[in-house]
């Protein structure tokens, strides 16, 4: 396994972890459960950063920029 293809099985992974977080948070039921998901999730989302800036960084996670006509069309689709 090349390095592109761990690094995005890492990534994918990480998404999944702070999904769970997420829904964790949502469902504490009490303050000390809420803050302990929450800071698990903002950790997580560290870690997601980083690795995407990392792939970015060598080109194994391109963008795309998108039009701007799009953009403005879906502004309108919302604002109505």
């Amino acid at each position: 396994m090349d390095d592109k293809n761990l690094m995005e099985g890492i990534l994918l992974l990480e998404k999944g972890v702070c999904d769970l977080y997420m829904h964790g948070t949502i469902e504490s039921s009490t303050g000390n459960v809420h803050q302990t998901f929450s800071k698990a999730l903002y950790e997580s989302l560290g870690m997601q950063d980083g690795l995407y800036n990392e792939m970015s960084a060598k080109g194994w996670y391109p963008t795309e920029q998108v039009e701007q006509q799009k953009i403005k069309a879906v502004k309108q689709k919302f604002q109505a």
